[in-house]
């Protein structure tokens, strides 16, 4: 018992010295942290003492040297106040710290006990092949940190850069500019203009922060947050960016520029606008090869092409844009699951291509195209356009045109190969060449029907009215039979391979994204 008690009490005394030992190293370390050194005077050719100025106030003339800690300051003259550890310094002030940073300005305060710096008239900052010039800067020697608030420039003949601000910090440990207020950064390749900017002199990257235009002689980039890799020329933009070039512009959550490959990138909700073709390309992902003008488009894809009353809206999985050798003609091509609207014209393929310098539109592997009460399929169909309007039709192998009467009721043509003319952008007739087939609901004057007439003839000629066919001429070799309405077979109402696919039909733009085989 009297063992225990002992113990505690050993124990309980070694815990109270512990914490005196504590509390001693702690006052140490935290006295030795309050301690100041001195400013001291290692030259001045004249020194002189001036009562009227203060207690223990010094006058230093001519070629002055000061030393604190690291810092060694040179100038013509100065004042040194001993009570409060500081000094006013006039003409031609030069402060060396460290091996890379140098200061200068036409006069300085300094404090010792804070170690900061007030530099004014002509000041300029120096750290290596870096050099800013302003008309004041205060600096931080224990931090190394100098800022400016009444405009700034500086130049790095490295990196090839001149960059100006109304207000500026420079953190020379880790070689970071942060600047605000007017920012201006100017290379031989671009100019960036932004309210706030950082730029890292060792890496070489800038980052924005806030409104920030970017200008070039191929384009102009602009971006609210983002970073420029100026070494290497590579460079992130988001929060409403985009890029302008002199026929183009892109816009898209986040884009991302290699300048050196002209490759460019854009993510999510992106936007390209053709101001020559009017062209309207939307889309999640796009990259474009800037030397080769090539563009490719992915991710619930929209193209769209505006004219002078109407615009075409088309979608596939993929869109691709090309320019030939000359740069002056442009491929569009749509792969997979394309589907169409315009008001007085709907399609659906595999594959399309559009060559805008003859205004042809190619539909390859199963195509289908809607045309007011017309269908109109076939292996392969080829589309001629002229201002927007469509001027003629190639339908090559198994073509087929079915137009609706009613919902019992298709006229049917059938061809090897078809030929259409539009005028005013509706179908006008139709050349059929080689195994021509018709059905077809003959009328009365009066619009009622007398019977269904089915035709064969190795070509046809078919006229349509008021989006109707009118009148069927058969060219060679005819054969025809009228049935009257209630003697038809039900077998004798459809040719051979007739297939009515008007639910898959897109009614308005929102329906291209539908699809259906």
């Amino acid at each position: 018992m009297l063992q225990q008690q002992k113990y505690q009490t050993i124990k309980g005394v070694s815990i109270k010295i512990l914490t005196l030992v504590i509390l001693f190293v702690a006052t140490k370390l935290q006295l030795y942290a309050q301690k100041k050194t001195k400013v001291e005077l290692l030259n001045a050719n004249t020194l002189e003492y001036d009562e009227n100025l203060g207690k223990n106030v010094r006058r230093l003339i001519g070629d002055v040297r000061l030393k604190h800690e690291d810092a060694i300051m040179t100038c013509d003259s100065a004042y040194m106040y001993s009570e409060t550890n500081s000094f006013d310094a006039f003409g031609n002030v030069h402060i060396y710290q460290g091996d890379s940073v140098q200061l200068f300005g036409d006069s300085l305060k300094y404090n010792g006990n804070t170690r900061k710096a007030q530099l004014n008239g002509n000041v300029r900052l120096i750290d290596k092949d870096m050099t800013l010039t302003s008309t004041n800067l205060n600096y931080d020697m224990k931090t190394k940190m100098g800022y400016y608030h009444s405009g700034g420039n500086i130049i790095s003949n490295k990196n090839n850069i001149n960059l100006k601000s109304n207000l500026g910090y420079y953190y020379t440990a880790s070689k970071e500019f942060f600047f605000k207020d007017k920012v201006v950064l100017k290379n031989p390749q671009y100019e960036i203009f932004s309210d706030t900017l950082k730029y890292n002199t060792f890496s070489e990257i800038t980052y924005f922060f806030g409104p920030t235009r970017i200008i070039s002689d191929s384009n102009l980039i602009y971006c609210e947050n983002g970073w420029y890799d100026t070494r290497k020329d590579v460079s992130q933009f988001s929060r409403n960016a985009y890029l302008f070039s002199k026929e183009q512009k892109l816009y898209g959550d986040s884009l991302h520029y290699d300048r050196k490959a002209g490759i460019g990138k854009a993510f999510n909700n992106v936007t390209i606008i053709d101001t020559v073709q009017k062209i309207i390309v939307n889309g999640n992902f796009v990259i474009h090869y800037e030397k080769e003008n090539r563009s490719l488009v992915t991710g619930k894809t929209m193209l769209t092409m505006m004219f002078d009353n109407d615009s075409l809206y088309l979608h596939s999985d993929t869109l691709l844009s090309v320019f030939d050798s000359t740069q002056t003609h442009r491929t569009l091509f749509a792969f997979h699951r394309v589907k169409f609207f315009k008001n007085d014209m709907q399609g659906k393929c595999d594959s399309l291509v559009y060559t805008m310098q003859d205004s042809l539109i190619r539909l390859y592997t199963d195509p289908v195209l809607w045309s007011d009460e017309n269908q109109l399929t076939a292996e392969y169909i080829e589309i001629k356009m002229h201002d927007g309007k469509a001027e003629k039709l190639e339908m090559v192998n198994t073509s087929f045109i079915i137009t609706q009467e009613d919902s019992l009721k298709f006229n049917q043509i059938k061809g090897k190969n078809m030929t259409g003319y539009f005028e005013n952008n509706q179908l006008t007739f139709v050349d059929v060449r080689q195994d021509g087939e018709t059905v077809y609901y003959a009328k009365e004057d009066n619009g009622s029907y007398i019977g269904v007439n089915k035709a064969m003839s190795t070509d046809i000629r078919i006229y349509l009215e008021e989006k109707a066919v009118n009148k069927i001429t058969f060219l060679k070799k005819p054969t025809a039979t009228l049935y009257p309405l209630d003697q038809v077979k039900a077998e004798e109402l459809f040719l051979n391979g007739f297939n009515w696919r008007n639910s898959i039909r897109p009614k308005s733009k929102e329906e291209i994204f539908l699809w259906q085989e």
